[in-house]
């Protein structure tokens, strides 16, 4: 418990500065994609500038200063070797031919009074500690006067030596062109990623467009298609198959209300008839029978309203219900070939599923004597197919018997049994398992439907 106590209370400061940071972070995705491009490059950057860079160039600064004070040093020796006028003759020469020091002799007058010191500069320093490490003299330095030329003076014996080198002698003077190439380079970077961060936000300012058009009513946008990255084409492309499916249930509801009302008018206008005519037994068998279709239609208008989508998942058994659909293929004197390849428990609505199998396999017997069922469940996906050789359907009609109260009989007979709805609750329970239902053309003369589902 305690343990938990100082977790909790460790994660409390935390949470805090993360609440702070969310409430002046930017709200915008694209400008928090450029702040997560951007920051970690100004951080390395600010870390190679200040770490690597800076030890590199007083580094660098620090042997230009230690190799000029060396050759002040030389030439201080050579002088008090050689105290003649010949012999400083020579010392001049050689520094300004072979050294490239411009040095003069000056008399012993005292050295000028220090200059204000620059705020930040490492020649200054650096060369001051050196001249002090190596000559010990008293002396004078001038990094501020001239840009290009850095003036030292030693005060000697007798006289003054004046020395003028050229500040690339002693300073890394270069290194701006690196911290400009840095600069430069990052600044295209970032202008390349300004460039594809636009192209990938804008596809997902599309696909909002596009789902607030449609959740207020209005066409999706005719221009609007799955594009970006793959995330995002995967989320346009879900959003497109959503959006069918939602116009589909609309169209299919609406469908189905107004089937609903045709149907039950008619069924109680017979009522109407039947009952005005009712003097026999027949008529009200007949009666009856009209109570029945009523009650049938009306569950299966209740099964397609309803959906499935409520139903949890379960283990749904193929080996069992194989049998169940064989016990009534011999109530029907109809022949039935069963199979199943690979495990037969799948993972699914087993309500919703039977009532697909159901509705398939029994439009099967209902039109033909011969059917044959064969499973495969492989490699993630369940194939049922379900051939009869029954009458089948035309090719340009296989589309529209999906369709709510579409059946092969051109008129709406309601003598005969059945609403139209079967291959309609189908494919919508097929779909809404992420699979589909086909119509084809069977090897046995009839119609093959294939039923594919994830497993």
């Amino acid at each position: 418990m305690r343990a938990r106590r100082v977790v909790a209370a460790t994660r409390r400061p935390w949470r805090r500065f993360w609440r702070v940071v969310s409430r002046y972070m930017p709200k915008r995705l694209y400008a928090r994609s450029l702040i997560i491009v951007i920051a970690p490059m100004l951080l390395l950057q600010s870390v190679i500038a200040f770490t690597f860079m800076e030890r590199h160039w007083q580094t660098v600064t620090q042997r230009l200063s230690q190799a000029v004070t060396r050759d002040i040093a030389a030439i201080i020796d050579m002088i008090e070797t050689y105290p003649d006028d010949n012999g400083y003759a020579q010392v001049i020469r050689i520094a300004q031919e072979r050294l490239a020091l411009k040095i003069d002799l000056l008399p012993p007058d005292p050295l000028p009074a220090p200059g204000p010191k620059p705020f930040f500069s490492i020649l200054d320093q650096t060369l001051s500690e050196e001249i002090t490490k190596q000559i010990n003299r008293p002396f004078w330095l001038d990094t501020v006067g001239n840009s290009n030329i850095v003036e030292i003076r030693i005060q000697m014996e007798n006289r003054v030596l004046r020395v003028f080198a050229r500040r690339s002698q002693a300073y890394a003077s270069n290194t701006h062109i690196f911290l400009l190439w840095m600069v430069g380079t990052s600044l295209v970077l970032i202008a390349i990623s300004v460039a594809f961060l636009r192209n990938q936000i804008r596809p997902i300012l599309q696909l909002a467009e596009a789902a607030d058009s449609f959740g207020k009513g209005r066409p999706t946008p005719s221009d609007f298609r799955p594009r970006g990255a793959e995330e995002v084409r995967r989320a346009g492309s879900a959003f497109l198959v959503m959006r069918e499916r939602i116009e589909r249930q609309i169209e299919q509801r609406t469908a189905m209300l107004t089937g609903v009302s045709h149907d039950l008018r008619t069924i109680l206008t017979r009522f109407k008839l039947q009952l005005a005519l009712a003097h026999s037994k027949d008529d009200i068998e007949a009666l009856d029978q009209d109570i029945e279709d009523m009650r049938s239609m009306l569950e299966g208008y209740l099964a397609f309203a309803r959906g499935d989508a409520a139903e949890d998942p379960g283990a749904f058994n193929l080996a069992s219900f194989f049998d169940r659909v064989t016990e009534e293929a011999g109530l029907r004197d109809s022949t039935l070939k069963t199979a199943i390849a690979g495990d037969p428990v799948l993972h699914v609505r087993p309500n919703a599923f039977g009532r697909l199998l159901n509705n398939v396999v029994g439009n099967a017997f209902r039109y033909a004597t011969h059917v044959e069922i064969v499973a495969r469940n492989a490699g993630g996906t369940l194939t049922i197919t379900v051939d009869d050789d029954g009458p089948g359907i035309p090719p340009d009609m296989r589309e529209d018997v999906f369709k709510p109260f579409v059946r092969l009989d051109e008129a709406r007979n309601q003598d005969e049994s059945g609403t139209g709805l079967g291959l309609s609750i189908a494919r919508d329970i097929a779909r809404g398992h992420g699979g589909d239902v086909t119509l084809e053309e069977s090897p046995l003369g009839g119609l093959r439907a294939v039923i594919r589902v994830p497993s």
